[in-house]
């Protein structure tokens, strides 16, 4: 089955899809700083190649696969004091997601999943809130596999598991990877480590990256980064979706 772009579709294309076959597939980002090599919108890169590997890989089982514009706007309070850094309120991306998921359904189009690849702590509560509200209020299916809980973390890099990855070798790979004109590569490669955990941090109480040491707004390794490392991990993101909707469907 093909892999389908709403943007790119007419009403009446829409009108004809399959119902019973189709899954709607949501990359969720931010446009916040990510150190002085990578571009603004990395979250959005992470999340758009890892919504196309999981609708390949759903698409190959016989699913008609819808892939929505990206979210790129969201709560980024950890880079807010960095230019560029554009930062709703936690309560704005609640919204935003419950509204396309009743769109969606409005239309009969119940099954939503969300490829989403922004970790700062106030959006991950708001998607949260968000999927609850839509399985209460009955809105449709939500599918979000949350990438900082098991069993999903678990199989990615040992920067990201470290957490100190923002910015780091993980996130350098897979834009090296997916959009590599837009790495600044001789920035990256002059990079000093920093492998103070974010996470950590975070559950420290920390709320800027200033405060957690990161003071260029990355964390990890980005000089070790590389596109086969990317590659590696795009895959892994596009089946950790793909198993998260496959589990969902079966329920």
């Amino acid at each position: 089955m093909p892999v389908l772009e709403l943007a790119r579709l007419t009403w009446e294309d829409v009108r004809a899809l399959d119902r019973a076959r189709t899954i709607a597939v949501l990359p969720v980002g931010a446009i916040e700083a990510h150190g002085p090599h990578l571009p603004l919108a990395t979250d959005v890169i992470i999340a758009d190649a890892m919504a196309r590997a999981g609708a390949d890989r759903l698409a190959t089982r016989g699913h008609e696969m819808l892939l929505l514009p990206a979210v790129v706007y969201t709560a980024a309070g950890f880079a807010a004091a960095f230019p560029g850094t554009l930062a709703p309120a936690p309560a704005t991306i609640t919204e935003l997601i419950m509204a396309i998921a009743g769109g969606l359904a409005q239309h009969g189009l119940p099954v939503l999943a969300i490829a989403n690849a922004h970790l700062d702590p106030a959006h991950l509560a708001a998607l949260h809130v968000a999927v609850e509200r839509i399985r209460e209020q009955q809105v449709g299916r939500v599918v979000f596999p949350d990438l900082t809980r098991k069993p999903w973390a678990s199989r990615l890099t040992a920067e990201f598991k470290s957490g100190a990855c923002h910015a780091g070798q993980f996130e350098t790979s897979v834009v090296l990877a997916a959009r590599p004109n837009e790495v600044r590569d001789e920035i990256r490669r002059g990079l000093s480590p920093n492998a103070r955990s974010l996470s950590a941090a975070i559950t420290a109480g920390v709320k800027t990256f200033e405060e957690a040491g990161g003071s260029q707004a990355y964390f990890g390794f980005p000089a070790e980064a590389t596109a086969e490392e990317g590659r590696e991990t795009i895959a892994v993101l596009g089946a950790i979706l793909a198993e998260a909707v496959l589990a969902e469907l079966a329920r």
